[in-house]
């Protein structure tokens, strides 16, 4: 069942975020970073970005995000965008965003560096305290 949104809380999607980021990582995403834009952007709390090495990875990203949030208990996305050419996959789940880029499009649009002012929420690798990275 798919959470209104007046029942979600910023700790739901941070915890959402945490899985995206996750999914990613566990498909090889590179640089994942998880920014909180609610303060300057009214419409979405945080935006998860990472990048891949080539267009087929991007999609293989943008698949196991949707999967591991919905085992999650997450919402599914509202929408989906760029999956054609898996250049910049967009994924507006409503209250975040997940941003899948190749390489040079993320050094190309750099929105870390357009959103450099947003404060960074940490996350951990699946697995990472159990193998003590």
């Amino acid at each position: 069942m798919m959470s209104t949104p007046e029942q979600i809380t910023l700790d739901q999607v941070r915890t959402w975020c945490r899985t995206a980021a996750g999914a990613c990582w566990e498909k090889g995403g590179e640089d994942t970073v998880i920014l909180s834009v609610g303060e300057t952007l009214s419409i979405v709390d945080a935006f998860v970005i990472t990048a891949g090495t080539n267009p087929r990875q991007v999609r293989t990203m943008a698949e196991e995000v949707e999967e591991k949030i919905k085992q999650a208990g997450g919402p599914a996305p509202r929408r989906i965008e760029g999956l054609d050419d898996a250049r910049w996959v967009l994924m507006d789940y409503g209250d975040f965003v997940v941003h899948i880029l190749l390489d040079e499009a993320r050094d190309f649009y750099q929105l870390d560096r357009l959103w450099s002012d947003a404060q960074r929420w940490d996350w951990e690798p699946p697995g990472a305290r159990a193998a003590g990275e």
